[in-house]
């Protein structure tokens, strides 16, 4: 599927891509479809914060229709059964339609969630790479096998389990998808996708590019609608046996409980408040060039932003005032202009949600930078790039997730004050430190409450290692083997080998072989 590239509109002077729809439908067993009762929403742009489409807004009878085709899928059609190699073949020709779309794909996920469209490209090529990831790592799947001699094999069998129900956010929606449809179709599951409700437009051409690379009918589906619409019905549907979330913590907790009815598996990366310590000793060019990227890039709206900033007292006023001039230069501009480096918030309200704690923080810390609308930005869902220091660690701009391009930074005394404010939230996500000193790198990384920890680096991550955090940013892993784990049943198989000893219950002529097990 090729479309072509967008203009700007002279009305405006705003970037509209050429082919955008008007209407977004939900895809139900290879096919468009509206919603059985006819609901829909409207979608925003971010920049002009104007109704562009109009999305098909799922009920219970959508979800119940999703299932159904995917259930069917599932139960009679040939994905489950499919050979680990004809499967891989797919998700790399999946793979290669994404990389053929990058621009396309950045273009529109820029226009629908106002990230900048230099950022935007690197998303469509990692979304791509996840294929790739998924599709080598089913190939090269092996799973254990024991032996005890003369007695047993014992070995373990992998199954798909069923109808994954996939939740994804709005922040970088088409790549979080990826990694989530990647290794569930991958494993032979089908799948009901529910995307942001925010962010609609990417997520519709994963239909096209399915059917392209020959995913049957059925194993795909796609319902629109509102979290508490039809990801509540998702949630609570009894023929999904698996729901991957990514989102806020509180519809996290939401999921959790609706779940527990039928014993559903899950797993959630929820929220984020991830502390960046940087040390006296610590190459403070790189910190400073790496603690910027991780909170102000992606608009700021990334789980696992490093907001806190806590930096040892020695090199605390130098960092601040290093800090705070560099972010004064940071470019907050339009989306699709490509030497912007900040872009839209994503919507209105989530506009108004970071707005409100920078007016909190102004009570709370020292305003280095930011500190509201850029001058020359009047309209459209734009925040400066905002610092606050001396921030106390009962601050609300310091314990609560705000999700936008807002830092507080903390100075500290000593390793202990360190971990002890790095581990001072309910939250758990990432962490990284800054330090020349080894031992207290690796000692600090095995004693801080975080899932993932980056020891002198920004948030790069190796697609084998294991995703998600602890305490309230989330539970359970994926990522590499633990997403197959999440995706398959294990079933143990055991094979006896020559004479069976089994205590004879019942004979009178039983030998006095013990029981096992």
């Amino acid at each position: 599927m090729t479309i072509p590239s967008a203009q700007p509109t002279a009305v405006t002077g705003q970037h509209i891509p050429e082919g955008l729809p008007s209407s977004i439908q939900h895809y139900i067993n290879g096919r468009f479809v509206d919603s059985v009762g006819g609901a829909t929403f409207d979608v925003l742009d971010p920049v002009s914060n104007t109704t562009y489409a109009t999305a098909a807004a799922g009920q219970k009878e959508d979800i119940d229709r999703a299932v159904a085709a995917a259930r069917e899928a599932f139960t009679h059609g040939p994905w489950p059964r499919m050979r680990p190699r004809e499967r891989a073949r797919v998700l790399n020709r999946i793979a290669d339609a994404v990389e053929a779309q990058e621009a396309r794909l950045a273009e529109l996920e820029t226009f629908d969630t106002g990230l900048p469209i230099t950022q935007a490209k690197g998303q469509a090529l990692r979304a791509a790479e996840n294929f790739r990831f998924f599709a080598d790592l089913i190939v090269a799947q092996f799973d254990d096998a024991m032996k005890v001699p003369g007695s047993q094999i014992n070995y373990v069998n992998r199954k798909p389990i069923g109808v994954a129900g996939l939740i994804t956010p709005w922040n970088t929606p088409f790549m979080l998808e990826s990694w989530k449809l990647a290794p569930a179709l991958a494993t032979g599951n089908t799948v009901v996708l529910k995307p942001a409700e925010f962010t609609p437009l990417s997520a519709s051409l994963w239909a096209q590019i399915f059917t392209d690379a020959g995913l049957p009918d059925g194993v795909f589906n796609l319902v629109n609608g509102l979290g508490e619409e039809a990801g509540d019905a998702l949630v609570k549907h009894p023929d999904v046996p698996l729901i991957s979330f990514t989102g806020e913590t509180t519809t996290g907790q939401t999921i959790f409980r609706n779940a527990a009815v039928h014993l559903k598996g899950l797993s959630m990366e929820l929220g984020g408040k991830s502390p960046c310590i940087v040390f006296a000793d610590a190459d403070l060019d790189a910190a400073i060039d790496s603690a910027l990227f991780g909170v102000f890039s992606l608009n700021g709206e990334r789980c696992t932003a490093g907001s806190r900033i806590l930096v040892e007292r020695p090199v605390y006023e130098e960092f601040c005032e290093r800090y705070a001039a560099r972010a004064k230069t940071i470019v907050v501009g339009d989306p699709h202009d490509p030497r912007t480096e900040v872009g839209a918030l994503v919507h209105p309200e989530h506009y108004a949600k970071v707005a409100s704690y920078v007016e909190i923080g102004k009570t709370e810390g020292r305003l280095l930078a930011g500190g509201g609308r850029p001058e020359h930005l009047p309209e459209g869902n734009y925040i400066a790039p905002t610092v606050f220091a001396d921030v106390s660690p009962d601050a609300r701009i310091f314990q609560e997730e705000i999700f936008g391009p807002v830092v507080a930074i903390t100075p500290f005394e000593d390793d202990a004050e360190a971990l002890r404010l790095a581990n001072n939230t309910r939250y758990g996500l990432a962490a990284y430190v800054w330090t020349k000193d080894l031992t207290r790198a690796h000692t600090f990384a095995q004693e801080v409450e975080a899932g993932m920890v980056w020891l002198n680096s920004h948030n790069v991550r190796d697609l084998r290692t294991p995703f998600g955090g602890v305490k309230a940013s989330g539970l359970g892993h994926e990522g590499g083997y633990r997403s197959i784990d999440f995706y398959t049943d294990q079933q143990a198989v055991h094979i006896t080998l020559g004479t069976v000893h089994t205590p004879k219950f019942g004979d009178t002529d039983k030998d006095s072989a013990p029981a096992e097990g």
